[in-house]
């Protein structure tokens, strides 16, 4: 355990408890360490199935019984995203869509309980309020999500483009990482805050001080985002999921949900306005029924009926 696990806590002093508990009480059951844990093996051809959804929409039609979706509700919305920034995405290719929403008057603190303990328990160590509603959310959803700090986007403007020759940046694990042309970046006016879909800039990262968020939800291309990630020998979360290929279709559900745990949890006031750069293909795909090559593959004989 470390103090992002309990606020409260002295990292090197002895853990007095504050939770509901008196002497004699099993110490796992006080501390939430009595849940009990599924391990799911996903084979590389599902990333569909990485999140919480994707397993309850496979349980669903494997046994059955109703898929019960939550539908994001964002309450209260003030101002206009317009007025504070601007998006432009200079590679559709690469980044089919781009969705951002801000939040203001932001109080940067742990999260409830309960929340860090669905984090510990999924294997993510939690951080603080924002950063620990993004990886709910990519756990949730299945869509990996960044938070900035409004106050480095120079400019207030956020250009998706491939990096330049020599440029330079040094990622949220403190490593200061030198990126080539074929490598997609977020970048403000001057210069890059983030790696597509890898790795975010130490220098736009969330702190005591922010005060102003950008939320990014955004689909990239797979095959980009792991050549770029073992480029860089920087695999995350993040991106051993984009690398797998996700739908575009996530963004939007996604970005809504962490508005509204910013309003569930109180961490500041949704700002009106939704930016949505998309290039995606939304044609549903096409599948089609071949029963004879399926009869000749399984060595079986069922008609096409």
């Amino acid at each position: 355990l470390t103090e992002h696990d309990f606020p409260y806590a002295d990292a090197n002093g002895i853990f007095v408890l504050q939770e509901d508990c008196k002497p004699g009480d099993d110490i796992h059951a006080a501390i939430g360490l009595d849940d009990t844990v599924m391990e799911f093996e996903i084979t590389p051809n599902r990333p569909d199935c990485l999140s919480v959804l994707g397993l309850a929409r496979e349980a669903s039609a494997t046994f059955g019984v109703p898929f019960e979706k939550h539908e994001p509700k964002v309450e209260g919305a003030l101002g206009d995203i317009s007025e504070l920034l601007s998006v432009t995405v200079e590679n559709p290719r690469l980044c089919p869509r781009y969705v951002a929403r801000v939040a203001k008057n932001v109080k940067i603190a742990p999260s409830p309980r309960w929340m860090r303990e669905r984090l510990r328990a999924s294997g993510v160590r939690p951080i603080n309020n924002i950063v620990d509603i993004t990886n709910y959310v990519m756990l949730e959803y299945g869509q990996p999500m960044h938070a900035f700090d409004i106050s480095y986007v120079k400019g207030g403007k956020i250009i998706v483009r491939n990096a330049r020759p020599g440029e330079t940046l040094t990622t949220l694990d403190g490593v200061n990482r030198t990126l080539s042309p074929e490598m997609l970046v977020i970048c403000d006016e001057e210069k890059p805050s983030a790696v597509a879909g890898v790795m975010g800039g130490e220098y736009s990262g969330i702190n005591d001080n922010t005060n102003t968020i950008v939320f990014e939800s955004a689909n990239f291309l797979g095959a980009s985002v792991r050549t770029t990630s073992r480029k860089l020998g920087l695999r995350t979360e993040s991106s051993s999921r984009f690398e797998k290929g996700l739908d575009p279709m996530l963004c939007i559900p996604a970005v809504e949900r962490a508005c509204e745990l910013v309003e569930l949890l109180g961490a500041g006031e949704v700002v009106g306005g939704i930016i949505d750069v998309d290039h995606a293909d939304h044609a549903p795909a096409v599948l089609t029924l071949e029963p004879d090559w399926i009869n000749r593959f399984l060595g079986i004989d069922v008609d096409a009926e």
